[in-house]
């Protein structure tokens, strides 16, 4: 099989405001197609991150590739191969969004080529977005949720091999975050897009992530499957049953023994059985709380050994 090039490729990057080191030495790969996560409390420099891997900040130390050029010198040509969703929206407010999407498009168009078509269908981002009630209405009477979903439509226009996404669905209701999921799954099945996002969603992103990585102390001190993050976090499995018309909660480490002793013992039957695993958020808050209370070495040995 032919060996195929990491998307992303970040080598001890650092990043240094003043005296403050934000970024002490990240290194992490992200393959062809895969959604990827980044996750860490505020201030830990997951935007810097972003920001430097997109181009637009200036690293202090390191060495990055990106779609086979270090973004801080890249050409036009691969900024178009690029897509962003930024936190904050850009203000377009005298235009509706079909004749912004039409004159963005225009641009894009040039870069077509047979095996990816640029740009996007302005009928076609529209619906996928959920602005098409709104084609034509001047973007200054936006909500900021519907402001929101206008950045995502720039962000996709172009078809992108790599996209950017920080913090997109903030300001989304539940119906528009969830059709921003079905969007996601989509670029990343159908179209192979690489997608590396940040959220304070931890539910959303356990249901995109392929992969997530930590940020806490200037590091990645995490890098796995949702999954296998929570099983790492070493939490126990909570059960819940009732019986007697009383409510019980415990906590165990082998779930499956406990339950069948549980339904073995005399006395009245157990109803409102409940077995549940520790997630994404409970191994998270986890490390997070072992670094911020100085355990950051036993928290790197717990993320970090075969489970």
């Amino acid at each position: 099989m032919a060996f195929v090039a990491p998307v992303i490729t970040v080598r001890d990057l650092r990043m240094r405001y003043g005296d403050t080191d934000v970024l002490t030495g990240l290194d992490f790969t992200i393959g062809a197609g895969e959604v990827v996560c980044l996750l860490g409390p505020n201030g830990a420099g997951k935007t810097t991150t972003i920001e430097i891997l997109e181009g637009f900040r200036e690293r202090s130390a390191g060495e990055i590739d990106v779609l086979g050029e270090d973004p801080r010198r890249a050409s036009e040509a691969w900024r178009v191969r690029t897509g962003v969703v930024l936190q904050s929206w850009r203000d377009h407010a005298r235009w509706t969004p079909r004749s912004l999407l039409d004159q963005v498009g225009g641009y894009y168009a040039t870069y077509s080529t047979p095996d990816r078509r640029r740009p996007v269908p302005t009928e076609e981002l529209l619906e996928v977005v959920g602005l098409v009630d709104l084609a034509d209405q001047k973007i200054a009477t936006f909500s900021g949720g519907q402001r929101r979903r206008l950045d995502v439509a720039m962000g996709i226009i172009g078809r992108p091999e790599l996209l950017f996404l920080d913090e997109p669905t903030a300001g989304f209701d539940p119906q528009a975050r969830r059709e921003f999921h079905q969007v996601v799954h989509r670029l990343a099945d159908l179209e192979h897009t690489t997608i590396l996002l940040t959220t304070h969603d931890l539910d959303e992103a356990e249901k995109l992530a392929d992969r997530v990585l930590i940020l806490a102390g200037g590091k990645i001190v995490a890098d796995d499957t949702a999954e296998q993050l929570a099983l790492r976090a070493a939490l126990g499995v909570e059960v819940k049953w009732s019986r007697g018309g009383e409510r019980f909660v415990h906590s165990t480490d082998d779930a499956t023994e406990f339950v069948r002793r549980l339904l073995n013992e005399q006395g009245d039957p157990v109803t409102d059985l409940e077995v549940r695993r520790a997630s994404l958020e409970d191994a998270y808050l986890d490390l997070v709380q072992r670094y911020e209370s100085g355990q950051s070495d036993e928290a790197v040995r717990a993320f970090t050994e075969v489970v």
